[in-house]
């Protein structure tokens, strides 16, 4: 399966959720896409709700499959709640500490920053979104991005304290991953415990 590149708003009336970045069309469609969306809803099944959870939680982060299923094998063999390091996992993926630190407004367009070698980890450029940054390592934008508009825009007031795992120091443009975070401090709305139950049948 190839990566989503359709409607936001298509995705966020699924699950009811802005999962992809604010969403005007939610607040006026708060139900399900399609001809028979507003219908009256069928009880799902436990499969079903747990297989919803996992598709959330993907589309949230913009992982497929495969590099899904490879991360949940990971995190089943770490110490730790397997659920909660499944949802750490995916928190220290490169595209996503670019998001997390203001340098993109949803982690598509982080994805798309890693991918256009604008981003440095450690003072060395890194194009792979799904690179699992470690604690202590320094997240930057590249010397000749930084005049770049888009990224000046994206970090105009935004509010840096908001990550306790993370610092950040706007004259060098670059931020310290300082800590793995713990899951209360994560704010998605996942339940990583149902998705767990799912891979465990």
């Amino acid at each position: 399966m190839a990566r989503y590149i359709g409607p936001k708003s298509r995705i966020a009336r699924k699950f009811g959720e802005a999962i992809l970045g604010p969403d005007k069309v939610l607040s006026k469609k708060n139900h399900p896409p399609g001809q028979h969306g507003n219908a009256r809803k069928r009880k799902t099944s436990e499969y079903g709700t747990q297989l919803r959870e996992k598709q959330k939680t993907k589309y949230t982060y913009g992982v497929l499959e495969k590099q899904f299923s490879n991360l949940f094998k990971k995190a089943q063999s770490s110490k730790g709640i397997t659920g909660e390091v499944l949802v750490q996992l995916l928190e220290c993926r490169l595209d996503n500490i670019v998001f997390r630190m203001g340098l993109a407004p949803t982690r598509a367009s982080a994805r798309q920053l890693v991918s256009h070698c604008h981003i440095v980890v450690d003072g060395k450029m890194v194009n792979i979104p799904s690179y699992t940054v470690k604690a202590g390592q320094m997240i930057g934008v590249r010397e000749r991005s930084k005049s770049l508009e888009v990224i000046a825009n994206n970090l105009a007031g935004f509010n840096h304290s908001k990550y306790p795992w993370m610092e950040w120091d706007q004259s060098s443009m670059s931020g310290k991953f300082l800590h793995i975070p713990a899951r209360a401090d994560i704010p998605e709305n996942i339940k990583e415990q149902l998705i767990v139950e799912l891979y465990s049948k």
